[in-house]
């Protein structure tokens, strides 16, 4: 069984805006996201079997988007389950058509998913408290979505790609 989840991964342009933003938030005590693991998950799959894994990517290998931009200009806290992140006050149906097509091809697969309605997120710390502060909206620029795997190491937990899809041009 693997750890798995969709998500859009940044460009290192955008992970490095995305690490420098951490850096300047004065936080105390919380358990900051490694910058190798930023990223915007689209779908938690959880724990799947190899068989179901191969079907899930065959289930989204026609799924389409055309690129686009997301925002990220709010700074949020989620009290349950503790964690500051990223949002954007305003964002397109394109990654929640994105994410709902993924949703379906899981639950074809016999995948069970989270229910709530689709928010784009990056997760910056877990334990954490609610922090206001001002900063530069970071733009980014998606171009393909992608299979992670969630691998607990001893070190911590760091994310794989499986397979990335490319969008298709505009």
């Amino acid at each position: 069984m693997k750890k798995l989840f969709f998500a859009l991964w940044p460009d290192d342009e955008t992970r490095q805006k995305l690490v420098q933003l951490q850096q300047t938030i004065n936080a105390k005590r919380v358990r900051w996201v490694s910058g190798q693991n930023l990223h915007a998950t689209l779908v938690f799959l959880g724990n799947v079997d190899e068989a179901t894994e191969t079907a899930i990517q065959q289930s989204v290998a026609g799924i389409s988007s055309e690129p686009f931009t997301l925002t990220f200009d709010r700074l949020s806290f989620w009290r349950r389950p503790r964690i500051l992140c990223l949002t954007c006050q305003q964002f397109g149906q394109e990654v929640v058509a994105l994410a709902e097509a993924l949703d379906r091809a899981a639950a074809d697969c016999g995948v069970r998913t989270d229910t709530r309605p689709y928010t784009p997120h990056i997760t910056l710390a877990r334990q954490a408290r609610a922090i206001e502060q001002d900063f530069t909206p970071i733009i980014w620029r998606a171009s393909s979505f992608c299979l992670m795997q969630s691998c607990s190491e001893p070190e911590g937990v760091y994310y794989k790609i499986l397979q990335q899809w490319p969008f298709t041009k505009p």
